[in-house]
């Protein structure tokens, strides 16, 4: 019987150990390239770790707020940064658990990163910003600006996430799931399974554009290193993701609130009028303007369509 359990745990410990070096292998693989670090990037010190953010251009002050899915980062917006400028003090940030920025173990949620951009706006910015912000970060700029009003302008939205999706709150199953992400060795070889060249390239040609042949390998190369940048830890912001941690009903805030409000829908993104037509019943101001062949990031596959709208809009 001693024999028997001595070669499990042998068995067990050679197993673990093989899956360790097997993550330390795919994540040097998946960062080797460093193309996220460059001598623009600046750090907020904030309670909960280092903010990176970009500072560009002169003018009144836009904040650009990428999505919370998995290897998202402030590269989304790189192909509008540099045409803003002109008209506006730009700062791109990377989220707390996302891209540069540090990416502590712990659960992230919607309030948190509510308290982090209006804590981010005060302290770096420190005027009345406007913002641009995409998809389920939506949900903690409305919040912000209902609690804060003072310190926000007028709001970008683009392909904001259903309000549908948003009042979904953590179950059992979703639990589970990110406690199993959160194991180490064991949960982050499973990461590793769920976010990949493979698997990021299906959602950018299937989800995130309309036009497959427009995804380039530079897209794909920045976001797969920022989702593994971090170490292991790069793990937990898509564990409380998946844990449906992030998610917020902002029905009574999105009511309340008298900023001017633009969202912007990639015509092609699955069922984006039913949703802007949910936020403008519960709040009327809000304009709309489609971006014709796109789909989830318009502003990569479109940018100088999006850019007008901006112009226009600001």
């Amino acid at each position: 019987m001693n024999k028997k359990l001595a070669t499990i745990a042998i068995l067990t410990t050679t197993s673990i150990s093989s899956i360790h070096v097997i993550n330390r292998i795919h994540t040097s693989m998946c960062t080797a390239k460093n193309l996220l670090k460059n001598s623009e990037n600046k750090y907020y010190e904030w309670r909960f770790g280092k903010i990176r953010y970009q500072k560009k251009g002169a003018g009144s002050p836009l904040l650009l707020v990428h999505d919370l899915t998995v290897g998202s980062s402030n590269y989304e917006y790189h192909r509008l940064i540099n045409n803003l400028t002109n008209k506006h003090e730009i700062y791109s940030l990377d989220l707390l658990g996302y891209g540069l920025s540090d990416k502590p173990s712990m659960t992230y949620t919607n309030n948190l990163y509510e308290q982090m951009i209006c804590d981010f706006v005060k302290n770096v910015i420190g005027k009345k910003t406007s913002v641009i912000v995409t998809g389920e970060s939506v949900p903690f700029i409305i919040m912000a600006c209902h609690n804060n009003p003072e310190i926000f302008n007028k709001i970008i939205c683009i392909n904001p996430q259903s309000l549908y999706l948003q009042n979904q709150i953590p179950s059992k199953e979703t639990n589970l799931l990110k406690l199993l992400l959160e194991i180490p060795v064991l949960g982050t070889f499973t990461y590793h399974i769920l976010v990949n060249m493979h698997t990021l390239e299906k959602t950018f040609k299937e989800e995130y554009f309309c036009h497959s042949g427009e995804v380039k390998d530079k897209y794909l190369y920045n976001y797969l290193e920022a989702a593994h940048l971090g170490n292991y830890n790069s793990k937990c912001a898509h564990a409380s993701y998946l844990g449906k941690y992030m998610n917020m009903n902002i029905v009574h805030e999105l009511k309340e609130i008298n900023n001017s409000i633009l969202m912007i829908g990639g015509s092609e993104e699955k069922d984006i009028k039913t949703t802007i037509e949910n936020y403008k019943y519960y709040n009327p101001a809000i304009e709309e303007v489609y971006i014709p062949e796109t789909k989830h990031l318009p502003q990569l596959e479109a940018p100088d369509t999006v850019l007008e709208q901006i112009n226009i809009f600001l």
